[in-house]
């Protein structure tokens, strides 16, 4: 019981920082999506694909998480070119709303329209913390199994949207897609659901315009106050 009430009260307090992050970025009119997968699920791939296809009209900064190395920042700044920074969590296996907020410090808001955060790559604790965003974008990836749903219930409960990610390769494992969907709508059925491939640029499109209405919707809303 003692264990149970220490971490109501730190994820109380970390809802209540979340609150000062949605009232920084609604003042400032940036759209924040929060992404979240399992290691190896293809976030940066996914970022990879889609930052080009909606930096046409959204000036877009990117967060990238990691325990150590900056390699994924990296790989975001030599194939998109967009702002981008490097957060260490010192062995955190997530991001709280107070590092999401020394996040967007750093990055800076002025500028931008749209940023991502690619969280911490773990199916857990990420689903924990509210960072403050506007969206959060789970990725399933084929390699990991249709039941990972059933297995992780909160990190799919808190999804706006859940995408399939590696399609090409379902073939070669134990996956069906039918399953898949049927165990992300018994955890939350108001998920959005999108079957992706970033190899072949499947599915990409169709995730790309739901950010990008989503996004838009926001900042007309807040530009017409």
């Amino acid at each position: 019981m003692e264990i149970y009430e220490i971490k109501e009260d730190i994820l109380s307090r970390n809802n209540e920082r979340a609150k000062e992050v949605r009232a920084l970025l609604d003042e400032k009119g940036v759209y924040y999506v929060n992404l979240m997968s399992s290691p190896g699920a293809g976030k940066t791939t996914l970022l990879s694909k889609l930052i080009p296809r909606l930096a046409k009209d959204f000036r877009i900064g990117i967060i990238e998480a990691d325990i150590d190395s900056d390699k994924d920042a990296q790989t975001i700044e030599r194939e998109t070119g967009v702002r981008v920074i490097q957060i260490h969590t010192g062995g955190a296996c997530h991001m709280t709303c107070q590092m999401s907020l020394e996040a967007l410090e750093a990055l800076g808001t002025d500028g931008l329209d749209l940023i991502f955060l690619e969280n911490i790559g773990n199916l857990v604790c990420p689903a924990e913390f509210d960072t403050g965003s506007d969206m959060n974008l789970v990725l399933l990836s084929v390699p990991e199994g249709d039941d990972k749903p059933l297995k992780y219930p909160l990190m799919f409960e808190v999804a706006h949207a859940v995408a399939i990610t590696k399609l090409d390769v379902s073939e070669i494992f134990d996956f069906s897609p039918e399953n898949a969907v049927k165990n992300i709508k018994k955890r939350n059925g108001n998920a959005e659901i999108f079957f992706t491939s970033a190899m072949k640029d499947d599915g990409i499109d169709e995730l790309e315009l739901y950010i990008r209405n989503e996004a838009s919707r926001k900042i007309h809303k807040i530009n017409n106050r």
